[in-house]
């Protein structure tokens, strides 16, 4: 049972941009307007197809049209179609959206949008959490990435789209959804209830840390948006001014995004002379990208990154790891495509798969990920599930819910009680202890509400800075 707090304190980009963007890199992302496409359309009679298979398509059309029991609609014809072709390329970064889907899209991309806040992506047809977003409610609830999703309020999410099932977990703020979630390494699945609110998109948080004297920047990237480089660069100039002497950069949990984003943000640390990316088409072909900095900056920097940095959290953090900073923390998601969207003239939108992306040296890390240079994990409760308590757990019962439960415990302070499982006098104790600090009844059992409080409490731990052990191990580094 392992909930990753920070991964939950970084997992929820929004029901909605949940499956709209998943993890990915985009050459361009599906912009308010929508103008047009550096990608253009194939035009009629250029397509390598035959006329016997055009045919085939046109038959199928025409008998389902004409014959199936029931009236059916043309254009959801048309539209499966395309979601066929899609499907068929195994890709689960290739997609369509409807001309439905791309207005709601847009108006969740200008400042905010309602949700749960968390990327998501189909793998092997199971609707998989990829990040949460930074204190959106699904990180808050604790789901962490390659989390599945099952069930949206007792409905089973199988044999549906992404975009169907990013429907049924979205939706408006103060509303509360219900999502059935497996995780890797959980016997069972378990509940989580979360009350949907307002997902800011803040991309770039800043602060200050004074480190054995010295001023040390800390820059959080959320994710990739249209605004993170400038906002960034603004930052990273700010701080600069104030007399930095270090900095860290923390793209922990960050899905990614648009690739111009990343890149901008590449040119004010890789130098002139080392490809900070390079990209391959179907053909093998690469091509090389350059900044135009004269040298490193002069003073020493680090990456945080965990499994749910993606896509162009991990072409910043291999770049910078190439050119020879320390990356830190544990090895990222691994997706090493990048997409195109490219509109279809009637306000639907393909996003396609056209190129690899490789690291400066010509690695490609799909699927593999970004090993860091110094592996670091969180503290052990940082990884625990949550549990569903259907009845109270109690003295003299043995169970993997009491063993999380007292892992759960340890966590929040209460250290001299076992952790194999066996609820003995000494957890009751504890849980009695707990209930009478938080004007809990004072059972010594552990109910829903009990649980509910011991949860609440330790997430509020795994997010303070004095448990991140990452961050931790990152400072002390970054001057030696």
């Amino acid at each position: 049972m392992k909930f990753k707090l920070r991964d939950l304190i970084i997992f929820i980009i929004v029901t909605f941009f949940i499956g709209l963007l998943g993890a990915y890199t985009a050459l361009k992302l599906f912009a308010p307007s929508m103008e047009s496409s550096p990608v253009p359309l194939p035009k009629t009679g250029e397509e390598n197809v035959s006329n016997e298979q055009l045919s085939k398509v046109t038959q199928t059309f025409n008998l389902i049209s004409q014959h199936y029991i029931e009236d059916v609609d043309q254009e959801m014809l048309f539209e499966g179609a395309i979601k066929g072709m899609l499907e068929a390329l195994d890709d689960p970064y290739s997609d369509y959206m409807n001309v439905e889907a791309m207005e709601r899209f847009n108006e969740q991309i200008q400042s905010s949008f309602q949700g749960i806040g968390a990327e998501v992506s189909l793998r092997e047809g199971k609707v998989t959490v990829v990040s949460p977003i930074k204190d959106s409610p699904a990180e808050k609830a604790g789901l962490r990435p390659n989390d599945q999703i099952l069930q949206v309020d007792g409905q089973s999410l199988e044999g549906l789209d992404l975009h169907e099932a990013v429907e049924k977990i979205r939706g408006e703020k103060g509303t509360e959804v219900v999502l059935l979630v497996q995780r890797t390494g959980s016997a069972e699945p378990f509940e989580v209830k979360l009350i949907r609110d307002d997902i800011p998109i803040e991309t770039v948080h800043v602060k200050t840390m004074d480190i054995e004297g010295k001023k040390t920047g800390v820059i959080d990237i959320t994710s990739f948006s249209e605004r993170t480089a400038s906002e960034f660069v603004e930052y990273l100039n700010e701080l600069e001014s104030d007399g930095i002497e270090g900095l860290i950069i923390d793209v922990r949990g960050n899905p990614g995004g648009l690739l111009d984003s990343v890149e901008d943000i590449l040119h004010e640390f890789i130098p002139k002379d080392i490809p900070y990316l390079q990209r391959e088409d179907r053909e093998g072909n690469t091509k090389k990208y350059f900044s135009e900095l004269e040298e490193k900056k002069p003073y020493p920097i680090s990456v945080l990154i965990d499994e749910g940095s993606a896509s162009a959290s991990e072409i910043l953090a291999v770049a910078m790891k190439e050119v020879g900073y320390d990356v830190i923390g544990k090895t990222s998601f691994g997706k090493g495509t990048v997409q195109q969207a490219v509109p279809l003239g009637d306000g639907s939108t393909i996003k396609l798969t056209f190129y690899k992306w490789l690291s400066p040296d010509g690695n490609w890390i799909n699927e593999i990920g970004v090993e860091p240079t110094i592996e670091q994990n969180q503290p052990d409760f940082f990884y625990l599930s949550p549990v569903s308590i259907e009845e109270p757990l109690q003295y003299d019962q043995a169970s993997e819910k009491i063993e999380t439960v007292q892992l759960m415990l340890e966590g929040i302070g209460y250290k001299d009680i076992r952790t194999d499982g066996y609820f003995d006098k000494a957890t009751e104790n504890a849980v009695r202890a707990f209930q009478e600090e938080n004007d809990l009844e004072v059972t010594g059992k552990i109910n829903e509400e009990t649980y509910f409080t011991i949860e609440m409490e330790l997430i509020e731990i795994m997010r303070s800075e004095e448990q991140d052990l990452q961050l931790k191990k990152a400072l002390e580094t970054l001057y030696k």
